[in-house]
């Protein structure tokens, strides 16, 4: 990995991009964003949704890689309680 994108990945906080992801979602939603603003902020949440999301399967992976470490051998969908 080049030197750049690891420190963009160390500097990397999931829930400030998700945080600006969401209010970004809210600002277009509104309608009042003239065009060119609004691609601009539509670009901005695809690479906040695509950044969060390889954030989300990096951490999927490290967990998966500790339940076997410590001697799991199952992995079992998470369910919330109703």
């Amino acid at each position: 990995m080049p030197a750049k994108a690891a420190k963009e990945n160390q500097e990397f906080d999931f829930e400030k991009a998700l945080s600006e992801l969401e209010q970004l979602v809210e600002r277009m939603e509104t309608g009042e964003l003239p065009l060119e603003e609004t691609l601009k902020q539509f670009e901005r949440g695809i690479e906040l949704g695509q950044r969060c999301q390889a954030a989300l399967e990096s951490a999927e992976q490290r967990v998966q890689m500790l339940i076997r470490k410590s001697g799991g051998n199952e992995i079992v969908d998470f369910e919330p309680e109703e």
